[in-house]
């Protein structure tokens, strides 16, 4: 589609979220759409963002990554938190660990419990997470009641089946925990093989999955790249236009029935302050002409704290070897030719989800499992071989902000997460550590386990725990709930049309909608909640509710969905 002044929708945002409002939003011949991603292309044959096994590469790196930190925290020794975001078409999903979890089921009851948000209850967000995806479990289309089986986004199951993977599952059941068949399914508690988004070797990014199959025959779409939102044009409470620098150092704008901010947690709310919707009290002082005081905008930041606990291998099983800077042109070259090898795994194939103690309703742990001991930025404990457990709280009850300190469009917002600053969040810290250890001492591990190497038998006391973790620990990358749906006054979005508060032609679909953070990684939940949100803007009928039943502790569900003949074994 050639440049023109005016589309019907400008999304903001060529990331996960804007990736598949662009596509459903343009699926209408007669509906102009333009996407601005601030990023570049992520070119087909850049192996960095398309091979499994390079994920570790392009983040820190500035032509892939924003590169953003956190202000000094103060419950982490004042350390600042370092937080990738992805800086290409396709934003953090082309960049991400590619681990897909939609969270537990209560998550969106949860949800739903907030005042005017009872249509995004778990019934009514399955139907959508059904929509989007394509299961595949060892090469055959996998849909059931709960899984997709025809969506743009195609899941492969991890296969798991080196040896360590083995221990890991045996030792879970052996610490008390069970096995489960589809943790994106009836029942999320337990330990199983992942669901990824990888397909036919390579990474199905949102917009590999969204955007590519359509770019050419759609003449109403238009991607630009390299295209930094600066500023939402208003007339009176209206959003009117875009302002934005093309390749950096053009200014140019553009005019819009609707604009859409899809640039997430922290892009979005630094948007919304930049063009003057806040809170008054920070853009006042910075000479922002107020178009609207909405104070909840870029407050009640959440995330996922995560550390690596690492064993030490008796056995040369780990993947230690085949990952030494020697191998890496064999890798590629099987990748590239042969579409199989380490280049084609993103590695995390297995894990779960457990609850640390008796007084949660539903899983607040989740596991990672690797069959090595190495760190994202390659740093490993150990010359030999190894294997570790990424594992972290997944409901802190701290929260943060993102705030501009600056007119300037380019200048990162200062954002800070207070990590650790609650009992509860001490809490659950010290009973992850406990537990993924339990489960690692197991008898499964003992043909494996050489010793603990981080954080080592040294740190065993409460105290020593969180010191650990105030000196180890690294986001997960999940930063949410900046322009969080609701109707009460911090509230930014209204979650039955998207619209932010006290504008008009003004919408938010991103993780910053979150009212709450949910259990595991939030891709899968941001692309469920733009699916949505699509039919909301279209003003299409809703997607019919789903009953499907899913796994309750609480209500003593049984293990297996009714009428399961395993249930009778359990």
């Amino acid at each position: 589609m050639s440049r023109r002044d005016h589309y019907d929708y400008v999304v903001v945002g060529g990331g996960s979220a804007g990736s598949a409002i662009a596509n459903r939003l343009s699926a209408d011949p007669g509906t102009t759409v333009l996407v601005l991603e601030a990023g570049h292309s992520d070119w087909r044959l850049d192996p960095l963002v398309h091979m499994p096994a390079a994920l570790p590469i392009p983040i820190g790196n500035r032509l892939y990554d924003w590169k953003y930190e956190s202000e000094p925290e103060p419950e982490m020794g004042g350390r600042r938190i370092f937080h990738a975001r992805g800086k290409v078409l396709g934003g953090s999903s082309s960049i991400n660990g590619m681990i897909f979890q939609r969270g537990n089921p209560m998550d969106y009851e949860r949800w739903a419990a907030e005042p005017g948000l009872e249509q995004w209850d778990y019934r009514h967000c399955l139907p959508y997470f059904k929509r989007m995806e394509t299961l595949m479990v060892d090469g055959r289309v996998a849909a059931d009641r709960w899984r997709g089986g025809s969506g743009p986004l195609v899941l492969e199951r991890g296969p798991a089946t080196n040896p360590l993977f083995g221990a890991f599952f045996e030792a879970a059941q052996q610490a008390g925990y069970p096995l489960t068949d589809d943790v994106n399914g009836y029942r999320q508690e337990g330990f199983a093989r992942f669901d990824r988004n990888v397909h036919d070797s390579r990474r199905l990014s949102a917009a590999r999955a969204y955007l590519h199959p359509v770019m050419r025959e759609r003449k109403n779409l238009r991607v630009e790249t390299l295209a930094h939102a600066t500023k939402v044009l208003f007339e009176g409470k209206r959003a009117v236009g875009v302002d934005y620098l093309r390749y950096g150092r053009s200014r140019r704008s553009v005019r819009a029935g609707e604009v859409i901010l899809c640039g997430g947690a922290i892009n979005t709310p630094q948007l919304l302050q930049l063009s003057g919707v806040g809170p008054s009290s920070l853009l006042q002082p910075l000479g922002i002409d107020v178009v609207h005081d909405l104070p909840g905008v870029g407050e009640n930041l959440q995330d996922h704290l995560e550390v690596y606990i690492q064993y030490a291998s008796k056995q040369p099983v780990s993947i230690a070897p085949g990952l030494a800077m020697h191998r890496r042109p064999g890798i590629g070259y099987r990748w590239l030719f042969h579409k199989d090898g380490l280049g084609a795994t993103n590695h995390f194939e297995g894990g779960g989800f457990a609850r640390s103690n008796d007084d949660v309703d539903w899983p607040n742990l989740m596991f990672h499992f690797l069959p090595v001991a190495i760190r994202y930025d390659g740093s490993a404990p150990t010359q030999g071989h190894g294997y570790q457990v990424h594992i972290g709280p997944m409901y802190a009850d701290t929260r943060g902000w993102v705030r501009i300190a600056s007119t300037d469009p380019r200048a990162k917002p200062k954002m800070l997460f207070n990590y650790l600053t609650t009992p509860n969040d001490r809490r659950e810290w010290v009973e992850a550590v406990r537990v993924a250890r339990d489960i690692l001492n197991q008898p499964a591990f003992a043909p494996f386990n050489a010793g603990e190497l981080s954080p080592g038998p040294s740190v065993e006391t409460d105290e020593e725990i969180l010191d650990w973790v105030r000196a180890d620990a690294e986001t997960a990358l999940h930063p949410s709930c900046t322009a969080r749906m609701g109707t009460d006054d911090l509230s930014v979005t209204d979650p039955s049309s998207m619209q932010v508060h006290g504008t008009e032609g003004l919408r938010v679909v991103d993780a910053s909608v979150f009212p709450f953070v949910t259990n595991g990684n939030i891709y899968a939940p941001v692309m469920m909640v733009a699916e949505k949100a699509a039919d909301l803007i279209l003003g299409n009928t809703p997607l019919a509710a789903d009953d499907a039943p899913y796994y309750r502790h609480r209500d003593d569900s049984p293990l297996y969905p009714p009428g399961d003949p395993r249930n009778s074994r359990t």
